[in-house]
């Protein structure tokens, strides 16, 4: 399942694991718009999805993950660290429900600013 994220300075396609059951929610919720916020090197938005945390949630991932933040009902998207990293690694507020990954580089996540206004949709097969 592949979706894009627009924001005023760009876009990004991701693709993510429909097995999922957050990733089958989110799907229906599709299109959404949002808000977007910042926090260290991530972007997160509120989605209105509400689910529950999965048996492989992780706090720690790779940057470019596609992560459901359960605490905030938010799609959280790493892309280098965040306020509360070791070093280097992408560490989200606490553990997340694993979506997939960013296609492309997850860099380009730089340039949303906070208070932009977020779209994710579905891109159809």
């Amino acid at each position: 399942m592949q979706i894009r994220i627009s924001w005023p300075a760009g876009n990004i396609t991701a693709t993510l694991d429909a097995s999922t059951p957050t990733a089958q929610a989110l799907a229906k919720a599709l299109p959404l718009s949002s808000t977007a916020r910042i926090w260290g090197e991530e972007v997160y938005f509120d989605t209105g999805v509400s689910v529950s945390r999965e048996t492989d949630a992780r706090q720690v991932v790779e940057p470019g993950t596609v992560a459901f933040w359960t605490d905030g009902d938010a799609l959280a998207l790493p892309y280098g660290p965040t306020p509360i990293s070791r070093g280097e690694e992408c560490r989200l507020a606490s553990p997340c429900n694993l979506l997939g990954s960013v296609d492309g580089d997850a860099g380009l996540l730089a340039t949303v600013r906070a208070g932009d206004p977020v779209r994710v949709e579905l891109i159809e097969e």
